[in-house]
């Protein structure tokens, strides 16, 4: 009985990392990105929690897909065969091998995730708390980078060398700075500094993330355009 309720707990919070770790992102896998150019916000959204999933399923022996959602979908959709008859290990090369191609995600990127989760997920239960942590500290990024960076964020595309140095000092801020003059930024800055503690991501990392991020947001089409 307790495994069961264990799975459920575990299902769900995947769920919620489907729905709101990502901030306020679309969970929805589409069809594989055509390769000469890189796909949408959402399937590099949608791929990096399939990295995720992969990893905590090759690591922690998970053989029930239906905990890991976006891991199914994007197995059944690609139909990655199961390798050496243990899930996660398949899926986790080929979804590392997309990110690369579409992305020009470096190895640094995929290194820091696995040592995260190798640190802290122990154990099927530690996937709940690592999923939450990881929530929060996202959620928590990105309204706050949103919250800095304000009228920073609507250059250009074209100007992407001085939007990557922007997002970096302003990772740096939050990392190090101490002075912020509202109440409410300084909570968030504390918080998040105090997730990443556990979680041990780079600076580096987090600066690449949240940049991937942004300039894919800012080729996403507005409300008005996608209403005409």
């Amino acid at each position: 009985m307790s495994k069961v309720k264990e799975s459920v707990s575990v299902t769900l919070l995947i769920t919620l990392f489907e729905t709101k770790i990502m901030g306020l992102f679309s969970s929805i896998f589409k069809k594989q990105a055509d390769k000469s150019k890189a796909g949408g916000m959402e399937d590099y959204m949608t791929l990096v929690r399939v990295y995720f999933q992969a990893t905590l399923a090759a690591n922690l022996g998970i053989t029930n897909l239906a905990m890991l959602p976006d891991l199914r979908t994007y197995k059944t959709t690609l139909r990655i065969p199961t390798q050496n008859n243990k899930l996660g290990l398949g899926e986790k090369s080929h979804c590392r091998k997309m990110l690369k191609e579409l992305y020009k995600t470096d190895d640094d990127f995929f290194k820091e995730i696995d040592a995260s989760i190798r640190r802290n997920c122990h154990k099927l239960q530690d996937v709940q708390v690592y999923l939450v942590q990881f929530q929060n500290f996202t959620q928590d990024l990105m309204m706050l980078m949103g919250n800095l960076m304000k009228f920073k964020l609507r250059l250009p595309s074209f100007f992407k060398k001085a939007i990557y140095t922007m997002t970096q000092r302003t990772i740096n801020d939050i990392f190090n700075k101490n002075d912020f003059s509202d109440a409410g930024v300084l909570k968030t800055v504390g918080s998040i500094r105090q997730y990443n503690k556990r979680l041990g991501f780079s600076q580096k990392w987090v600066t690449d993330f949240v940049f991937q991020v942004v300039m894919l947001a800012k080729k996403e089409p507005r409300p008005e355009e996608k209403n005409k």
